[in-house]
């Protein structure tokens, strides 16, 4: 994937990438279209971050990173 291009398909990649490697209960909690291509740098360092543990992450890690993905959401 190339995540120089910021564009709305690639963010729901990444977003669903970071929720298939969190392994969280209610990850149906995380929805793509919640997010910006506003904050598509940080939710690409976000991402590059889970990929580089490779699943590995403890749960400060995922809790961290949860507590990231809740600040960079969008206002409803």
């Amino acid at each position: 994937m190339n995540t120089n291009d910021k564009t709305t398909p690639d963010l729901i990649t990444l977003v669903n990438e970071i929720k298939s490697h969190l392994n969280v209960v209610n990850a149906a909690l995380i929805q793509p279209e919640d997010f910006s291509t506003d904050n598509y740098d940080d939710i690409a360092e976000l991402y590059y971050y889970v990929k580089k543990k490779q699943g590995k992450l403890t749960l400060m890690e995922i809790e961290g990173v949860l507590d990231e993905l809740r600040s960079l959401r969008q206002s409803k």
